[in-house]
C-alpha cells in the first residue's frame, strides 16, 4: 500500500510542475463583483485613512502642498492692515491660526468617511473600477461633499474658535472696516476655510487612488491586488 501510496504522490508531484499555471488557474476563482466591491472600499478606506492621517497632523495644511491661502478679498485686508501698529503681521498669524483650524478638524472626521464609503453599492463598484484614474474620489465626492461640509463645518468652527482664528480675523476686518474710503468686507472665514480643507482632503485622496491605480507596490494586500489588476494595463 505504502508503495502505491508513495507512487501517486510522486506523479502528482510531476503534474503539478508540468503545468502550474493551468492549475493555478483552477485554484484561483474568479472575483465576484461583490469582491471587486470590497476592493474598491478597502482602497478609498486607505486612502481617506492617509489622507486623514497626514492632513490631521500638525503642519498637515500649514506646511504642505494643501496650506489653506487666504481668500483675495481678505489679502485686501492684510495688505492694508501691514501699517497698523498690532496688526503688522496680520496675514501669517491667520494664515497659521485657519491652517491649524483645518489640521484639527480633518482629524475627527475618518467617521464621516467611512460611512460614505459603506454606501457604495456594487453596481458603482463596477463602474469605478474601469473609470478614470480619479473616478473613485469622484464618486465620494459627488456622493457624499454636502454631507460632509454639513458635518464638517461645525467641527472646523470648533476648531477656529479653538485657536481664536475667528475673533482674531473678525478684529481685523473691523480695523479694516474703519479706515475711510474704503468698501466694508465680509470677516467671516469659516465657510471659505471649510471649502478650502475638504477641497484638500479630497485632493490627496485622489492621489492615494491613483498611487493604487498605477503602482502595484501600493496595493498592499491580495483583495486590493486581485481587483486592481483587472483595469491594469494588458
Amino acid at each position: 500500500m505504502n508503495f502505491y501510496k508513495y507512487t501517486f504522490t510522486f506523479l502528482m508531484s510531476l503534474t503539478l510542475m508540468a503545468c502550474p499555471a493551468s492549475l493555478e488557474d483552477l485554484i484561483e476563482a474568479p472575483l465576484s463583483n461583490a469582491d471587486i466591491a470590497r476592493g474598491l472600499k478597502e482602497a478609498l478606506n486607505l486612502g481617506t485613512g492617509e489622507a486623514v492621517d497626514f492632513l490631521g497632523a500638525k503642519d498637515g495644511y500649514y506646511k504642505s502642498a494643501y496650506k489653506i491661502l487666504l481668500p483675495e478679498e481678505a489679502r485686501k485686508v492684510t495688505d492694508k492692515l501691514q501699517v497698523i501698529p498690532g496688526f503688522s503681521n496680520v496675514e501669517e498669524i491667520i494664515l497659521e491660526k485657519i491652517n491649524r483650524g483645518a489640521e484639527d478638524a480633518a482629524s475627527s472626521v475618518g467617521p464621516i468617511f467611512l460611512d460614505a464609503i459603506r454606501g457604495m453599492s456594487i453596481g458603482d463598484a463596477l463602474g469605478i473600477l474601469m473609470g478614470e484614474k480619479d473616478a473613485a474620489t469622484v464618486y465620494l465626492n459627488q456622493q457624499t461633499y454636502q454631507s460632509l461640509y454639513n458635518q464638517f463645518e461645525p467641527v472646523v468652527v470648533n476648531s477656529l474658535n479653538k485657536f481664536n482664528a475667528i475673533q482674531y480675523w473678525e478684529d481685523a476686518v473691523n480695523k479694516y472696516n474703519k479706515i475711510p474710503l474704503l468698501n466694508d468686507v465680509n470677516p467671516r472665514l469659516d465657510e471659505y476655510v471649510v471649502h478650502e480643507a475638504l477641497k484638500g482632503l479630497f485632493s490627496l485622496v485622489a492621489q492615494k487612488e491613483l498611487g493604487i491605480r498605477t503602482d502595484i507596490s501600493q496595493r498592499v494586500s491580495p483583495l486590493l491586488q486581485n481587483v486592481f489588476k483587472k483595469q491594469d494595463p494588458s
